[in-house]
């Protein structure tokens, strides 16, 4: 269920498509070791994408903010769901349309970078209107433009395209609802559905390929419904690292799916072969770790390395789930302490 592979997935990968909260930071920190591992990538001639959901920042604002972490990033390494949506909207709409914007910053510029006319006040466009309509998450956006452009989706029947539709948006006060409310709420007013560019969907992943290269991409993430899933969509390879949203009990009921390739505590496996768990009897073993589910419940017992243990419970989760129907119990597990690079190198 997993992959193994006998060389550091830098090596065997030529560009690393990289979620950013919960896996390069969280919230106004970068992950520990997270900027040393993406310096050691770069050194090893691996490109690096950063690649977001979230729409309202411009790459250039992106880009700032990861600098500021310590973390080295120029605009043209950051894509954002803001680009791929409008790369879809580039498709169905002559260039130079006004396009009605629900939404940021983000947005605004992106549409200009393909040519074509952000508004946000339908009165002041000539002629029949917007040609479109975008929307996606922006901090300030007045409610009055939200139901301005409902309505344009509503009684216009103008093509719709939304840069993501995650629910949950992390905010510095705590998980806030995102882009992914709005769409929602929009979707039950109007009676239809709208184009997604944001991941899992593959445009967004599509447009990283187009503008940082590549043929052997892997998609690194914290989040199995939109990084692992889009990864697997598209079959592409993903490796899911613990420092963001997903904990044991997330993990342990992931679907087919939403099943990373490579699993790992954090970035620092991508400079690490990648031994896969073997299984004897309806035990999962790797290094020191022995991994069952008897009664439904997971237990791991054993010894060995953070990365080892996640790796044992994830597959002998899974193999239960494939075989009952039903996820495993972890609420009686507890995952070893989780150290950064520097903390092992300190023991």
């Amino acid at each position: 269920m997993l992959t193994r592979t006998d060389r550091p997935l830098v090596e065997t990968h030529d560009v690393l498509v990289l979620d950013l909260d919960g896996v390069v930071y969280r919230g106004p920190r970068a992950v520990p070791g997270a900027a040393a591992a993406l310096e050691a990538a770069r050194s090893a001639q691996v490109a690096i994408a950063f690649v977001t959901n979230n729409a309202a920042r411009t790459p250039a604002a992106v880009a700032e903010h990861l600098v500021a972490l310590g973390v080295h990033a120029e605009p043209g390494d950051v894509v954002t769901s803001a680009q791929a949506a409008v790369r879809l909207l580039a498709q169905r709409v002559p260039p130079g349309s006004a396009v009605f914007v629900i939404g940021g910053e983000g947005l605004v510029v992106a549409l200009a970078e393909r040519g074509l006319r952000a508004v946000t006040d339908v009165s002041g466009v000539p002629g029949e209107g917007p040609a479109a309509v975008v929307q996606g998450y922006g901090p300030d956006v007045p409610w009055r433009r939200v139901v301005e452009g409902a309505i344009l989706v509503r009684d216009g029947g103008l093509p719709w395209v939304a840069s993501n539709t995650d629910l949950t948006i992390p905010t510095d006060r705590g998980i806030g609802p995102g882009n992914g409310t709005l769409v929602r709420l929009i979707s039950e007013y109007a009676g239809r559905r709208p184009d997604v560019a944001g991941k899992p969907e593959p445009a967004l992943f599509e447009e990283t390929l187009d503008r940082i290269g590549g043929s052997r991409p892997l998609v690194v993430g914290d989040r199995l419904d939109t990084d692992i899933a889009g990864a697997v969509r598209l079959g592409w390879d993903s490796l899911l690292v613990m420092t963001g949203v997903t904990g044991l009990a997330e993990l342990a009921a992931a679907t087919v799916g939403e099943r990373p390739r490579f699993l790992g505590a954090n970035l620092a496996v991508l400079h690490e072969p990648q031994p896969a768990p073997s299984v004897e009897g309806g035990t999962v073993l790797l290094e020191g770790w022995r991994a069952t589910v008897p009664d439904g419940r997971l237990r791991v017992e054993g010894s060995g390395s953070v990365n080892a243990w996640w790796r044992v419970a994830a597959v002998a989760s899974w193999a239960h789930l494939d075989s009952t129907g039903r996820g495993a119990d972890t609420t009686t597990v507890t995952a070893p302490q989780q150290l950064s690079p520097e903390e092992e190198d300190a023991r």
